[in-house]
Protein backbone atom coordinates (compact mmCIF):
# COMPACT_ATOMS: atom_id res chain seq x y z
CA UNK A 1 0.00 0.00 0.00
CA UNK A 2 1.17 3.43 -1.26
CA UNK A 3 2.33 6.14 1.38
CA UNK A 4 0.06 9.49 1.88
CA UNK A 5 2.11 12.19 0.43
CA UNK A 6 2.76 14.42 3.57
CA UNK A 7 3.26 18.36 1.87
CA UNK A 8 6.15 20.43 3.84
CA UNK A 9 8.07 23.84 3.39
CA UNK A 10 11.14 23.55 3.72
CA UNK A 11 11.17 25.00 6.94
CA UNK A 12 8.61 22.04 8.36
CA UNK A 13 11.10 19.35 6.62
CA UNK A 14 14.47 21.02 8.94
CA UNK A 15 12.27 21.28 11.82
CA UNK A 16 10.84 17.46 11.53
CA UNK A 17 14.83 16.78 10.34
CA UNK A 18 16.21 18.05 14.03
CA UNK A 19 12.97 16.24 15.69
CA UNK A 20 14.32 13.15 14.45
CA UNK A 21 18.27 13.57 15.38
CA UNK A 22 17.70 15.11 18.84
CA UNK A 23 15.39 11.83 19.55
CA UNK A 24 17.80 9.66 17.90
CA UNK A 25 20.92 11.03 19.32
CA UNK A 26 19.88 12.56 22.64
CA UNK A 27 16.09 10.72 23.91
CA UNK A 28 17.30 7.37 22.62
CA UNK A 29 20.35 6.75 24.78
CA UNK A 30 18.26 8.63 27.44
CA UNK A 31 15.53 6.17 27.77
CA UNK A 32 17.46 3.40 27.49
CA UNK A 33 19.76 4.12 30.44
CA UNK A 34 16.41 4.26 32.01
CA UNK A 35 14.94 1.22 31.28
CA UNK A 36 18.69 -0.17 32.17
CA UNK A 37 18.49 1.48 35.70
CA UNK A 38 14.72 -0.14 36.27
CA UNK A 39 15.94 -3.46 35.01
CA UNK A 40 18.77 -3.32 37.45
CA UNK A 41 16.08 -2.32 39.85
CA UNK A 42 14.90 -5.55 40.60
CA UNK A 43 11.44 -7.48 40.63
CA UNK A 44 10.15 -6.18 37.33
CA UNK A 45 6.44 -7.33 38.10
CA UNK A 46 6.15 -4.38 40.56
CA UNK A 47 8.46 -2.21 39.00
CA UNK A 48 6.58 0.91 38.24
CA UNK A 49 10.00 2.65 36.84
CA UNK A 50 10.36 -0.58 34.47
CA UNK A 51 6.75 -0.09 33.53
CA UNK A 52 7.14 3.53 32.68
CA UNK A 53 10.46 3.46 30.84
CA UNK A 54 8.89 0.80 28.58
CA UNK A 55 6.02 3.08 27.98
CA UNK A 56 8.56 6.21 27.37
CA UNK A 57 10.42 3.78 24.81
CA UNK A 58 7.15 2.49 23.03
CA UNK A 59 6.31 6.32 22.87
CA UNK A 60 9.69 7.33 21.91
CA UNK A 61 10.06 4.67 18.83
CA UNK A 62 6.48 5.12 17.50
CA UNK A 63 7.62 9.30 17.49
CA UNK A 64 10.49 8.21 15.16
CA UNK A 65 8.89 6.19 13.17
CA UNK A 66 6.19 8.75 12.38
CA UNK A 67 8.71 11.63 11.82
CA UNK A 68 10.98 8.53 9.30
CA UNK A 69 7.26 8.01 7.49
CA UNK A 70 6.40 11.73 6.84
CA UNK A 71 9.97 12.79 5.88
CA UNK A 72 10.14 9.45 3.36
CA UNK A 73 6.81 10.40 1.97
CA UNK A 74 7.32 14.16 1.93
CA UNK A 75 6.90 16.87 -1.10
CA UNK A 76 8.77 20.05 -0.50
CA UNK A 77 6.30 22.87 -1.50
CA UNK A 78 7.87 26.33 -2.16
CA UNK A 79 4.21 28.09 -2.73
CA UNK A 80 4.91 31.82 -3.04
CA UNK A 81 1.71 32.76 -4.86
CA UNK A 82 4.20 34.18 -7.81
CA UNK A 83 1.21 32.86 -10.22
CA UNK A 84 -1.71 34.64 -8.94
CA UNK A 85 -3.09 31.57 -7.22
CA UNK A 86 -2.97 30.02 -3.56
CA UNK A 87 -0.86 27.12 -3.29
CA UNK A 88 0.56 24.72 -0.42
CA UNK A 89 2.98 27.10 0.97
CA UNK A 90 1.47 30.20 -0.11
CA UNK A 91 0.41 33.16 2.31
CA UNK A 92 -3.23 35.03 1.93
CA UNK A 93 -4.70 37.58 3.58
CA UNK A 94 -8.55 37.11 4.05
CA UNK A 95 -11.73 38.90 5.19
CA UNK A 96 -14.69 37.60 7.05
CA UNK A 97 -17.35 40.51 6.09
CA UNK A 98 -16.27 43.35 7.42
CA UNK A 99 -13.85 42.12 10.00
CA UNK A 100 -9.97 42.23 10.34
CA UNK A 101 -7.60 41.22 7.76
CA UNK A 102 -5.77 37.61 8.59
CA UNK A 103 -3.05 36.12 7.34
CA UNK A 104 -2.72 31.94 7.03
CA UNK A 105 -0.16 30.15 5.56
CA UNK A 106 -1.06 27.11 3.93
CA UNK A 107 0.34 24.16 5.12
CA UNK A 108 0.04 20.02 5.07
CA UNK A 109 -1.55 18.67 7.77
CA UNK A 110 2.36 18.14 9.43
CA UNK A 111 2.39 21.53 10.05
CA UNK A 112 -0.51 22.85 10.55
CA UNK A 113 -0.84 24.88 13.47
CA UNK A 114 -4.27 27.48 13.27
CA UNK A 115 -3.25 29.51 16.16
CA UNK A 116 0.55 29.92 14.78
CA UNK A 117 -1.50 30.73 11.31
CA UNK A 118 -1.02 28.16 9.54
CA UNK A 119 -3.79 26.06 8.36
CA UNK A 120 -3.83 22.99 6.83
CA UNK A 121 -4.47 22.65 2.71
CA UNK A 122 -7.10 19.59 3.66
CA UNK A 123 -8.70 21.80 6.18
CA UNK A 124 -12.12 23.15 5.14
CA UNK A 125 -10.50 27.12 5.25
CA UNK A 126 -7.50 25.50 3.31
CA UNK A 127 -9.25 23.52 0.63
CA UNK A 128 -11.83 26.11 -0.47
CA UNK A 129 -8.90 28.69 -1.14
CA UNK A 130 -6.60 26.64 -3.01
CA UNK A 131 -6.51 27.76 -6.58
CA UNK A 132 -8.24 31.36 -5.34
CA UNK A 133 -6.80 34.50 -7.04
CA UNK A 134 -6.79 37.81 -5.30
CA UNK A 135 -10.96 39.43 -5.09
CA UNK A 136 -12.09 35.78 -4.73
CA UNK A 137 -15.04 34.84 -2.64
CA UNK A 138 -14.63 31.52 -1.00
CA UNK A 139 -17.42 30.15 1.10
CA UNK A 140 -17.03 27.70 3.90
CA UNK A 141 -19.21 25.68 6.30
CA UNK A 142 -17.71 26.56 10.08
CA UNK A 143 -19.48 24.84 13.13
CA UNK A 144 -21.23 28.60 13.08
CA UNK A 145 -22.90 28.09 9.66
CA UNK A 146 -21.71 29.25 6.29
CA UNK A 147 -18.98 31.86 6.54
CA UNK A 148 -17.71 33.94 3.50
CA UNK A 149 -14.22 34.90 3.02
CA UNK A 150 -12.73 37.40 0.49
CA UNK A 151 -8.99 36.96 -0.47
CA UNK A 152 -7.13 40.21 -0.06
CA UNK A 153 -3.44 39.44 -1.04
CA UNK A 154 -1.07 36.10 -1.53
CA UNK A 155 2.45 36.31 -0.98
Amino acid sequence: MAERIHFLTPEGREKLEKELEHLRMVRRPQVAGNLKAAVEGGDLSENSGYEESKREQAFLEGRIREIETVLNNAQIVEGNGAHGTVVIGARVTICEGSGDAETYQIVGRTEADPLAGRISNESPLGRALLGRRVGDSVQVHTPGGLSEFQVLDIE
